[in-house]
């Protein structure tokens, strides 16, 4: 009798516990449009009229500084931004063009840390305040993967333009420059994208 109990116990705690993991998987991404909404304009607050036209501001970026990019992505007629985060500055690394392919080690989450891609395992959607370019370093194991610059996102376009050899960006990207509504089969639809990105070679 004692022994039927202890059974019926334990089938209803390993019940209980695959509830809970059902409830909390399903929670983890409630309301994800909105959140990822709320994010952006978090961080167009905080960028607070810093925004970057050229070149030469780019390469005046304060490290740990948030910074916003516009970018030609558009759903409503409105101006689209990218933020960047510059982690690492290298003034004398070649700039690529938008007709360049370039090699990149990235590491992209969501807003809630989630990994969805990458080469190597960097800083996340929730790392946050100032972050230590050289920690979290890609190791002897990772290798760079190339891409040509025309056959991405445009918030990749748009960063990597602005970005040197060399260089170390956290890059965020609302779904309106990145997948879109739709997302693409592997990033949900609406999501903001946290990438933090190194540029390791130019290919001209």
């Amino acid at each position: 009798m004692k022994h039927s109990l202890y059974i019926s116990l334990a089938v209803a705690f390993l019940i209980g516990l695959a509830s809970c993991s059902e409830v909390k998987d399903a929670d983890e991404y409630d309301n994800w449009k909105e959140r990822n909404l709320a994010y952006a304009d978090s961080l167009s607050d905080l960028t607070a009229g810093r925004v970057i036209f050229t070149a030469a501001e780019a390469d005046a970026m304060q490290l740990g500084t948030l910074y916003a990019i516009e970018t030609m992505a558009s759903t409503n007629k409105q101006n689209q931004y990218i933020y960047v985060k510059k982690l690492t500055n290298n003034k004398i690394g070649k700039r690529p063009y938008y007709t360049d392919s370039v090699k990149a080690y990235y590491y992209g989450t969501y807003i809630n840390g989630t990994r969805f891609d990458g080469n190597f395992k960097g800083f996340s959607g929730i790392d946050k305040g100032m972050l230590d370019g050289n920690m979290n370093m890609p190791s002897q194991f990772n290798s760079p993967t190339e891409f040509e610059i025309s056959g991405l996102i445009a918030g990749w376009k748009i960063a990597l333009q602005y970005m040197r050899e060399g260089e170390r960006w956290m890059v965020y990207i609302p779904y309106q420059s990145g997948y879109g509504k739709d997302g693409n089969g592997v990033v949900l639809s609406y999501s903001l994208l946290c990438f933090d990105l190194i540029l390791d070679e130019v290919i001209r």
